[in-house]
């Protein structure tokens, strides 16, 4: 059998394996593209509304980090303003996930060593893995453009769109093979590629923010830093305005080269070997690491603090843009009440804006112990876990030292971002009233975090196989339903079922903490009866 007959059975098996997560990060995605679309008709369907949302960019650029560049105030512009920017954000974290899943990932279970010894020999594995991403993009692509099709949008600047978020996400697969090359661990790698992607949507966010508007307020020129970002590159193809595919040849081309580099990186190295020297570790352990809780705070500390700087400077964006919002409200009614939809009707407009941006740093505490909880499944996976539980560590305290670890992320992670939202309070006219909102919403937020890890625990003690694809689609359908359901028009019963939607809003001087005090309680429960049934089960070591 010669090595290239062996390509298609390669890409088949990488499929099977990648069924599931595929699945749900192409449908996950298609449907939040569908649900965003369809919102500019029910909820934004005035143009005067959308005019007046566009001209708040001009007013306060920095909301451009969160959503994209404005070509216009037609509804497949408006559209492509909307969710163009974090598409390609799920399409970037998607391919690099994928890349050093089947490279370093597994080099690391001796997977690519038996496939080695194989006519196949040490290349074609990664072929493989280029042709399977190529292609989980492109049925990405046609999903996106399905969906905006579906929600009556031009079919051109629907195509545009897919074709955009699948360009980009080749070029972060060949991101992702590239840190696999650099790295010994996929946690190092997966680590790289996902601070890449997030950097990436930043650099957006910047040079969107740093451009030059038009006269009207209508459309934006990106600054330079945003030509640095695949995600800017897939904005300039202008859906629905210019409809113009020449920038994809950027981040098609730095596929190209990457992939190049990959395989002369693969050539000049052995098998299971990196690119970059692993760190030496001390030659005995500090008082830390003499319990199971003080390892997995140590492996689980770089990932809190990348979660808690962006944590900090969300909180101090909160405080530092209020007066502003404050200041514009009356000239941009469309605004107040979608603010208003999200933190509650009897909210002030500041209070609004403030307790809006908190929900999203809620949903960054929830990631950061989800984080643990996917670190404690990749111990399990790659073996790691069994020399500890061969010593008296029992698998409940295991397991319970990784969800307190998760609830110390959360507490972190709020906490950070309540400083971050104090110092950006101290531009404003009134310190302490906004210092005080702050704190409350960021307390908030911990009861829903809390729910999510205990789930994501449950899901682990459960089915372990499925933790890391099942914890972040929940959490990405609680967010995505629990802001933004209202805002949405969709329906109450599918609002209610997201704990963001429960949780205490500090608005009109007085917090409710009924739902808070409920989704604690369902918390502890899931917490305790996922430790609990730990005891119960065998390892799964397989990935």
């Amino acid at each position: 059998m010669s090595p290239t007959s062996l390509l298609v059975p390669l890409v088949a098996q990488r499929a099977r394996r990648d069924r599931f997560q595929l699945v749900l990060w192409i449908v996950g995605t298609a449907g939040l593209a569908l649900m965003a679309t369809t919102a500019v008709g029910t909820t934004f369907g005035d143009v005067a509304e959308r005019e007046s949302i566009l001209r708040l960019t001009i007013l306060a650029p920095a909301i451009l980090i969160f959503r994209g560049t404005p070509d216009g105030a037609g509804e497949g512009e408006f559209a492509a303003f909307l969710i163009l920017a974090f598409l390609a954000l799920m399409a970037g974290l998607m391919s690099t996930f994928l890349a050093v899943r089947h490279t370093r990932a597994d080099e690391e279970q001796s997977r690519a060593e038996l496939v080695a010894a194989t006519p196949a020999a040490r290349t074609l594995p990664t072929v493989a893995t280029v042709v399977h991403g190529v292609l989980a993009n492109l049925v990405l692509a046609l999903a996106i453009a399905a969906a905006f099709v579906a929600s009556g949008l031009d079919a051109a600047g629907s195509a545009v769109t897919g074709l955009a978020v699948g360009a980009t996400g080749v070029a972060f697969l060949a991101v992702g093979l590239v840190a696999a090359q650099l790295f010994r661990t996929s946690r190092s790698a997966n680590a790289l590629s996902v601070a890449l992607v997030l950097g990436a949507y930043v650099v957006r966010g910047l040079g969107d923010a740093l451009g030059e508007a038009s006269d009207d307020g209508l459309t934006r020129t990106a600054a330079w830093p945003s030509w640095l970002s695949p995600i800017g590159w897939a904005q300039r193809t202008e859906p629905f305005d210019g409809n113009d595919l020449t920038p994809l040849l950027l981040p098609l081309g730095l596929a190209v080269v990457l992939i190049g580099l990959v395989f002369v990186f693969q050539s000049a190295r052995d098998s299971g070997a990196s690119l970059l020297p692993g760190r030496s570790g001390r030659a005995g352990a500090g008082p830390l690491l003499g319990g199971s809780v003080g390892l997995a705070w140590r492996l689980n500390a770089g990932a809190v603090l990348s979660w808690a700087v962006g944590a900090v400077v969300a909180g101090a964006l909160a405080t530092t843009l209020t007066p502003l919002i404050g200041e514009i409200g009356s000239d941009a009614p469309a605004i107040a009440d979608t603010l208003r939809q999200v933190a509650g009707a009897d909210a002030s407009l500041e209070e609004a804006f403030t307790v809006t941006f908190f929900s999203m740093i809620g949903i960054l505490a929830a990631a950061a112990a989800l984080q643990a909880v996917m670190r404690a499944r990749l111990e399990e996976a790659h073996g790691t876990a069994e020399p500890v539980l061969a010593t008296p560590v029992p698998r409940r305290s295991w397991l319970g030292g990784y969800a307190l670890v998760g609830a110390l992320a959360i507490m972190v992670v709020l906490v950070l971002a309540a400083g971050g939202a104090l110092l950006g309070s101290l531009a404003s006219d009134d310190p302490a009233s906004s210092a005080e909102n702050a704190l409350e919403s960021a307390l908030a937020q911990a009861p829903a975090a809390l729910v999510f890890l205990g789930l994501g625990l449950l899901v682990f003690v459960l089915a372990p196989r499925l933790t890391i694809p099942v914890a972040w689609a929940l959490l990405a359908a609680g967010a995505f339903f629990g802001i933004f359901g209202e805002l949405l028009g969709l329906p109450d019963w599918l609002h209610d079922l997201s704990p963001f939607s429960h949780s205490p809003l500090p608005v009109g001087g007085e917090v409710d903490w009924t739902g808070g005090f409920w989704m604690l309680g369902i918390a502890a429960a899931a917490i305790g009866l996922a430790v609990v049934a730990m005891g119960r089960r065998e390892l799964t070591t397989d990935g």
